[in-house]
Order: structure tokens, then sequence, then C-alpha cells
């Protein structure tokens, strides 16, 4: 048992919730059983270690059999110990250190993409990480970070895609003129989503959203620049039928995503 909240062991593991240690070390902060489960499930080999209390263990014995099956050792903490290793305020019970694993966009358009989400310049974890999610939930095959997006290994990301991270690929930290090239030599259109753009419904009734489509995504506060604009295909927004002042970034990459996935299996 591991009782000693600040052993040096304990202390390495809370600092990667901080991204200069997350870029030193390679390694990342997975927290709940949700996330952990989905990691022993689809990807146990980038599990260094992985930590739970006593209780949390007996409650979902699957999450201990699925450990052993994949040959990774459970050391148990006290309550005390997991609050200091996690980043969130009331831990649930389970963490996990595991390898960062992003995928190279050479690889993602190499695989014949047609349906992908880019992310310009998406700051906020949650909005990320939930895209992450859509995506999956989506059927996309891919999302892009750029550069000027959140940390894809950020604590609040990865407990955002609650678990999708590990389902589809991610790459990171590339320009979206690169995104844009290789878009485009892969045969793939640019949609942005951009207010000013063209109604979303007009758009999947004339079978613009059936054919391969890397949808982009901007800053949640100011969106896509006039540059970031000029890389895409077309503008699409998604119409406000009631008086909201506008929609969260989240909410209408989840709409978008599934506009395009229903027209392309239509």
């Amino acid at each position: 048992m591991l009782d000693n909240p600040r052993s040096p062991r304990v202390r390495a593991v809370a600092k990667l919730a901080n991204r200069a240690a997350r870029s030193e070390t390679g390694l990342f902060l997975l927290e709940g059983p949700q996330a952990v489960s989905e990691a022993l499930t689809f990807r146990p080999e980038l599990v260094v270690e992985l930590y739970a209390t006593p209780t949390a263990l007996e409650r979902y014995t699957e999450i201990g059999d699925a450990a052993v099956a994949a040959g990774v050792d459970v050391e148990f903490v006290t309550e005390q110990v997991l609050e200091t290793m996690a980043d969130t305020v009331t831990p649930q019970g389970f963490i996990a250190v595991c390898h960062q694993f992003p995928t190279s966009i050479k690889k993602i358009f190499a695989n014949e993409p047609k349906l992908i989400a880019i992310l310009e310049e998406v700051r906020d974890p949650g909005n990320a990480g939930t895209i992450i999610r859509a995506a999956d939930a989506a059927g996309a095959d891919a999302v892009i970070f750029t550069g000027r997006s959140v940390d894809l290994y950020n604590p609040k990301v990865v407990r955002s895609s609650t678990g999708s991270i590990f389902h589809l690929p991610v790459a990171v930290g590339v320009t979206l003129t690169d995104v844009h090239e290789r878009a485009k030599f892969a045969g793939m259109q640019i949609l942005a989503a951009d207010i000013k753009g063209d109604d979303l419904l007009e758009a999947r009734n004339s079978g613009l959203l059936a054919v391969p489509t890397a949808w982009l995504f901007g800053n949640e506060a100011r969106g896509l620049t006039e540059e970031d604009l000029a890389t895409a295909d077309r503008s699409i927004s998604v119409p406000i039928y009631g008086h909201a002042e506008s929609m969260n970034l989240a909410t209408a990459a989840s709409v978008c995503l599934y506009e395009s996935a229903f027209s392309q299996r239509a």
C-alpha cells in the first residue's frame, strides 16, 4: 500500500498535470474507471503504472481482471495519496500513467480518410476532449490538433474524451498549411465551421457533405481568421433557430461531424 503523499513517486505522478513534466517524460495522467478501462481494453501497452484504492478495485472488479489480462500490475494507494496524484478535486479511485502516443498526419492521410476533424487554436481543454469524443462517436477516421491548440494530453482534454482518445488516431503539433496540403492531395474537401458561412441544411441537401471531408474548427472566442478560412473550400454555419447568442464550439462540431456521417452513410 502506497500511503505517503509526499513520496517522490507520488509527486512524480502529480507533476504530470503540468505540461512541462509531460513534455519531459513523454507520459500523461489518466483518471477514473472509465478512462482506465478504455486504456486497458484498447491500448494496454501504453499503461506504465496503475494505481487504485482497495475500495475502487473491489467495486470495479472488471478493471482488475483487464489489468491481469494485460500484464499490468495494480498498486494499492490510500485515498489521500490518490487525491495528491489526481488533477481532479474528487478522483474516482483509479489513476494510470501512460505513454503519449500521437499519430503522424502522414499515416492519417495514407489511410484514405473519409471524415476528420481539424482543431486550429482550440484552447479550451473541455471542448477539445469533447470534439474527440464526438468524432469517435460519429465514426470519424482521425482528429488533428494544430500546434496552436491545447495540449492533447492536458488532463482535462483526456477526461473530456472519456476514453475516445484510445479509439481513433490523433495527430498533434502540425501546421494548418501542412494539413491543408495533405488533405487536398488525399482528395478531401475542407469545410470551415464559421458563423458567416453557408447554411448547414443547404449543404446537406446539396450533397456536399457526402464526399470525404475534413472539418476545420477554430478558436472559441475569435473563430477562424481570414487566413484560416482561405485554406477551406467553403465555410459552413450551423443555423440558430432560437434566441441563443451563439453555440458552444464542441456542440457545433458534433452537429457538423454527425451531418457528414449521416450523409456519407445515406
